[in-house]
């Protein structure tokens, strides 16, 4: 780190040094003042007067009344000359001055950007470190404790009325008698929500769940992981992870599951399986559906962090043709291809995101996007890919003939 400091003060200070010599060069092909020029004219008067006198052009008198009113016009233009220089001589510092100025400037201004846009302390890392620190923020991030401990405690909005209050609070202590009734607590999670008391509520959905057992669908543990994602303003922790898995494991197509999964990627340094997760919720819509309005607001951004040119699509496209779709669409136009590609594309990455694949899934979705010419993304799949299956000689074999053909490995 102190070799990149050095390296940044070095040029700060060439480019001072080069804006001071610039400033400093002497001003060739400037115009001389204008008393100069006159003092010039006058003394050829001079001259012209004497010529005159010798060849009898002027009498003795009109020559000397001639030359005292040249002298004088001599004596004013000298005297303008003379105040003339001495303002240049006064300016003669100004180079310097801000030369000193623009230096401090250059590397005062570079260190203040740096410090706000750049990450002091920090080198360069490849993806395969980025990886690695990723998934050492997941595995030690706080917990739904920690996260709630850091917030203010929840305040009763102030359009509730005290009567709504006062039944809410005798529904708690109606389920505090009685700690298996299940209607009671999905009242008691419904309001405590609408109260604005999500921890309180999350407690209460987990009671739902623990009610239900085996019986809990999909919908319940998002539920309940979006009760807790709240309470901990926004963060998703490790207990909304494993709550936001179970949904899953019950529907892997839940919007809502992927959309939180994706913001816990986006918050533990994944911003590439952020984007890939949101990208195919866009594309599958449908346009009113919940986790539609977060996403458009956020996507472009994670895009940008995954290093994907990107353009939002058209929500709702549908999740397009599978594999074996691209391989029987010969008689398509290359256009037509790509776009059925792309699509194919889409529902891979969101697979492999969320429940992984085989190493053929991986060469597949390689292969793909270099198809595409999406080679930054490509080339990012196949280094993830190849962390994961290491050690594993046959599988990275096939990822490295897929690198290959999308012009990522060599």
């Amino acid at each position: 780190m102190t070799i990149f400091w050095i390296i940044a003060g070095g040029l700060a200070l060439m480019v001072a040094l080069a804006l001071a010599a610039g400033l400093r060069a002497p001003r060739k092909g400037l115009v001389d003042p204008a008393a100069a020029y006159d003092l010039r004219v006058y003394r050829d008067q001079l001259r012209e007067v004497d010529k005159d006198l010798a060849r009898g052009v002027v009498s003795a008198a009109d020559a000397e009344r001639v030359r005292a009113e040249v002298s004088r016009r001599i004596l004013a233009a000298d005297a303008a000359l003379g105040a003339d220089t001495i303002s240049a001589d006064a300016g003669k510092g100004a180079p310097g001055i801000v030369a000193a100025v623009l230096a401090v400037v250059l590397m005062g201004g570079s260190i203040a950007l740096y410090t706000q846009l750049g990450a002091p302390g920090y080198g360069d890392l490849a993806l395969q470190n980025r990886i690695e620190m990723a998934t050492q923020a997941r595995e030690n991030r706080p917990s739904q404790d920690a996260a709630e401990a850091s917030l203010p405690a929840a305040q009763v909005p102030p359009a509730a009325s005290p009567d709504y209050v006062a039944l809410v609070q005798q529904l708690r202590e109606t389920v505090a008698r009685r700690p298996d009734d299940l209607q009671g607590h999905i009242l008691l999670a419904q309001n405590e929500a609408n109260l604005g008391n999500f921890a309180a509520a999350a407690r209460a959905q987990s009671h739902v769940l623990r009610i239900k057992g085996d019986n809990s669908s999909a919908s319940d543990y998002v539920d309940y992981a979006d009760m807790l994602v709240l309470a901990a303003g926004g963060y998703v922790s490790p207990e909304a992870e494993t709550a936001l898995t179970a949904a899953l494991n019950l529907d892997r197509t839940n919007g809502s599951a992927r959309y939180y999964l994706g913001l816990m990627m986006a918050q533990t340094g994944r911003p590439d399986t952020a984007f890939r997760l949101w990208d195919a919720l866009l594309r599958e819509g449908p346009e009113d559906a919940p986790w539609i309005a977060p996403i458009v607001a956020q996507i472009e951004e994670m895009a940008e962090r995954a290093g994907v040119n990107y353009q939002l699509p058209e929500i709702g496209d549908g999740r397009g043709p599978t594999a074996a779709d691209v391989e029987a669409a010969q008689d398509l136009s290359p256009a037509e291809r790509l776009e059925m590609i792309q699509s194919m594309v889409t529902g891979l990455s969101e697979r492999l995101a969320t429940e992984g694949g085989t190493v053929q899934d991986w060469a597949q979705l390689i292969s793909a996007l270099g198809v595409l010419g999406q080679r930054a993304q490509a080339l990012a799949v196949y280094e993830n890919a190849v962390e994961v299956f290491a050690g594993d000689t046959r599988a990275l074999d096939l990822l490295l003939r897929a690198g290959q053909r999308a012009q990522v490995a060599e």
